[in-house]
């Protein structure tokens, strides 16, 4: 089946949170946790940088969006469910439908770790390619330093399958390794 020809939900539940896909208007509130969060993210991420405007975290947010919809990448905004304030983001990509396979990344504000909503969102996202996509495989890339992003993994029930050497160069420019995990579930014979 074509990818654009299915189905999604652009919002699902767990059990404190609301996941759903970027809309126009999310740059704001996206902006301001990434400015928050600034510090700690551009230790791993490129894109984190405190010196995005508004109009381009809009941006980013509708071209998301756009992602979504033609089925390449499904981002949902992180909100806890009442409060509505956003939490972080998690995110399915590196797609390859013929197995079906998918990577998933995930960032949380720093105001708002510690509380297992990683970990929430990570077991929730995991059931959602399982159940709307029929994933076989499902990974995790964490830098070996980030280590309370490889926890998260490893708290999600994902096992790991080794370290990749020298698998991405930092904001730096250093040569950093990455743990990979994965879970997956038997196809059917």
């Amino acid at each position: 089946m074509d990818p654009i020809l299915r189905d999604v939900p652009e919002e699902f539940e767990t059990e404190r949170l609301l996941l759903r896909a970027p809309r126009a208007g999310d740059g704001a509130e996206m902006h301001e946790a990434i400015v928050e969060s600034s510090e700690h993210l551009r230790l791993w991420v490129p894109w984190a940088k405190p010196n995005i405007t508004v109009d381009e975290e809009e941006t980013l947010q509708r071209k998301k969006r756009i992602k979504f919809l033609g089925r390449e990448e499904f981002y949902f905004n992180m909100y806890l469910k009442g409060a509505g304030t956003l939490v972080g983001v998690i995110a399915i990509w590196n797609i390859d439908w013929g197995v079906p396979k998918f990577e998933i990344g995930y960032f949380l504000r720093t105001s708002l770790e510690g509380q297992g909503y990683a970990t929430e969102a990570v077991n929730g996202i995991t059931c959602f390619a399982f159940d709307q996509f029929g994933a076989l495989r499902i990974q995790i890339t964490s830098p070996l330093q980030n280590e309370p992003s490889w926890r998260v993994a490893e708290r999600a029930g994902y096992t790991l399958e080794g370290i990749i050497r020298n698998n991405y160069r930092d904001v730096d420019g250093n040569l950093q390794d990455s743990k990979y995990y994965s879970k997956i579930r038997m196809a059917a014979a």
